[in-house]
């Protein structure tokens, strides 16, 4: 089994940024792919950004390319997510997504429980 632990959420004024990080333990070794995806009130979680644990690729949903940039670490199994020029409709729950697939929007085996990113205008 994999664990995921985020932190980093909090209340931003429109503008912002953000860092979320994600701390991952466990069976580590298994997982190839690492994401975040986001959940805004009301709607259904949507992919973010993905990161490869074995190469440099990293893909990202169309809507945030520019403004997010997703990073790793695995000497410390984290992944990072850095949030720049957040607006009102990047409120969410950000979510940490580990896979043990080589993959990018789907088949993700753990999830983290969450970290809230409120951005006021």
């Amino acid at each position: 089994q994999v664990q995921l632990v985020e932190s980093g959420g909090g209340v931003v004024q429109s503008g912002g940024s953000l860092t979320l990080s994600c701390v991952m333990s466990g069976r580590t070794s298994s997982v190839l792919t690492m994401a975040w995806f986001r959940q805004p009130p009301g709607l259904a979680r949507l992919f973010v950004a993905a990161i490869s644990r074995t190469t440099d690729n990293t893909w990202y949903a169309d809507s945030e390319k520019g403004r997010f940039t997703i990073s790793k670490d695995n000497a410390k199994n984290t992944v990072s997510l850095r949030l720049n020029n957040l607006q009102p409709d990047d409120t969410a729950v950000y979510y940490c997504a580990a896979s043990r697939k080589i993959t990018i929007s789907t088949e993700y085996d753990f999830w983290g429980q969450g970290t809230q990113v409120t951005v006021s205008s």
